[in-house]
């Protein structure tokens, strides 16, 4: 059974920091890519950061890139979500996201908050 465990989110200012965690269990997940998205109040969930397996190749959306930073530790079946710089647009719930075998698996979801 697919799961994810998302903690890290929160209140802080912009020009802060927070890094986001996504624990994964039920799967090998040294096997899949994982994504990051989110959804802000009003607006329809969009992708975030992308890596594959092994962590060589990364993507990001236009909005977050030199600001974001997405990363994965296998030997802690563990992806992360640096973000730097936020800004009170970036208020979001942010998903860790992964497909496998053909179905798509999302965690709980983790609120970030950047507001002074």
């Amino acid at each position: 059974q697919v799961q994810f465990v998302e903690s890290g989110g929160g209140l802080v200012q912009p020009g802060g920091s927070l890094r986001l965690s996504c624990a994964a269990s039920g799967f090998t997940f040294s096997n899949v890519a994982m994504s990051w998205y989110r959804q802000g109040p009003g607006k329809e969930r969009e992708f975030v950061a992308g890596i594959n397996n092994d962590g060589a190749n990364t993507n990001y959306a236009d909005s977050v890139k030199g600001r974001f930073t997405i990363a994965r530790d296998n030997a802690k079946n563990t992806a992360y979500l640096q973000m730097n710089s936020l800004k009170p647009e970036d208020t979001a719930v942010y998903y860790c996201y992964t497909v496998r075998g053909g179905f798509g698996y999302w965690g709980q979801g983790t609120q970030v908050t950047v507001s002074s």
